[in-house]
């Protein structure tokens, strides 16, 4: 029976032997594959490093204004007789554009006027006794008074008159009527938004580091997105003389061109300033930088072998500093040199060393003068 017992045992203990062996050698066998493994490689798209030239522009986000820009308002109350513009039309300084109620400052001007009318014929009369001696100086002084105060009093019916007649103090384009004919205004109530928009101001910050570079005249190249393909010229006139705590900007306006006011105060932009001489970069798609705090990097294709020595095409990172960008470019001004291929998409996916297949077919967009209504 003990024989018995030792016996399955040993054959229980052989079994377990067997079984560990196995699975000990198939787990060596997984390693040393897994030590051969090469991972496939990953598909990038690449172009070649050149070099551009390119001018020296600062990026800056701008805002429009008009250069003269009022809300049209009543100067003195009365009651809207007659409107003489359309809401959006263009004027010219001086127009009409409202008519106050004025009868009765026509009827008060007309008693002034026969009043002054009165003192004049008094005044000539005096004149020509005080001259015969046959009344005193103190009657013609008085009537020299009585019709220099008719006068001003006509002046002033007058000068009110002229007030009711509402008129646009300068050129430009009208905004959005706010009264109504019959209603009374006012003084000072609202009319009717007036402004100037060819030429019109541009507006934008500059970092306090970039404001040295800034001169009066210093050119700049203005577009909108919500003007597609079309730019605006223009020319710095003004800098202001501090810099805001806040942002730490200095604010810069300039004036351009406005052809059609396709520009409208209020309206966000994008401004190029040139602050210096032409310089030469390597322009790559932004898409081909990898941005980290310690560091931008791009990767370069080149020509790598494996530990067995075998030759494989794969990426090394290097490290870049840009400066700018225009359009769908950054602007890299060392750490390439001409003839390096870099990546241009599917960089987020890489690391030192890794394989990759370059398939170009279809490229992110690289251009430095990109056309909005293209894509």
């Amino acid at each position: 029976m003990l024989k018995r017992m030792f016996l399955v045992i040993g054959l229980l203990l052989l079994v377990i032997g067997g079984l560990g062996f196995i699975k000990y050698r198939q787990i060596q066998t997984a390693i040393a594959q897994g030590g051969s493994f090469t991972p496939p490689p990953t598909a990038v798209t690449t172009v070649i490093a050149k070099r551009a030239v390119w001018p020296s522009t600062l990026s800056l986000i701008g805002t429009a204004a008009a250069i003269q820009g009022v809300t049209v308002s009543a100067d003195l109350p009365g009651t809207v007789a007659k409107i003489n513009f359309d809401s959006g039309k263009a004027v010219r300084t001086g127009d009409v554009l409202v008519e106050l109620d004025t009868r009765q400052e026509r009827a008060q001007l007309a008693a002034a006027e026969s009043d002054r009318d009165l003192a004049r014929i008094n005044y000539g009369r005096e004149q020509q006794l005080v001259k015969e001696g046959v009344v005193p100086k103190s009657e013609y002084d008085n009537a020299f008074a009585q019709q220099k105060s008719t006068e001003a009093k006509v002046g002033e019916i007058e000068a009110t008159i002229d007030r009711k007649t509402i008129r646009a103090p300068f050129s430009g384009i009208l905004g959005i009527r706010q009264i109504n004919l019959g209603q009374y205004l006012a003084a000072g109530q609202a009319i009717v938004p007036l402004q100037s928009l060819n030429p019109i101001y541009v507006n934008f910050g500059v970092p306090q580091q970039d404001a040295p570079r800034i001169r009066i005249g210093s050119t700049l190249r203005v577009t909108s997105d919500d003007v597609p393909g079309v730019h605006f010229n223009g020319r710095v006139t003004a800098v202001d003389s501090v810099v805001d705590q806040t942002t730490r900007n200095i604010q810069v306006q300039a004036t351009l061109e406005n052809p059609g006011s396709r520009l409208r105060p209020g309206m966000y932009v994008q401004v190029e300033l040139s602050v210096g001489t032409n310089r030469d970069v390597i322009g790559l798609p932004a898409s081909a930088i990898a941005y980290a705090p310690y560091g931008n990097s791009v990767y370069v294709v080149t020509e790598m072998k494996d530990p067995k020595g075998k030759a494989y095409k794969g990426v090394r990172q290097q490290f870049v500093t840009i400066d700018g960008s225009r359009g769908d470019q950054v602007a890299v001004v060392s750490g390439l040199n001409p003839g390096d291929e870099v990546v241009s998409s599917g960089a987020f996916k890489l690391r030192n060393g890794t394989p990759v297949m370059v398939n170009n077919s279809v490229q992110p967009p690289n251009s430095p003068k990109p056309n909005p209504e293209e894509g």
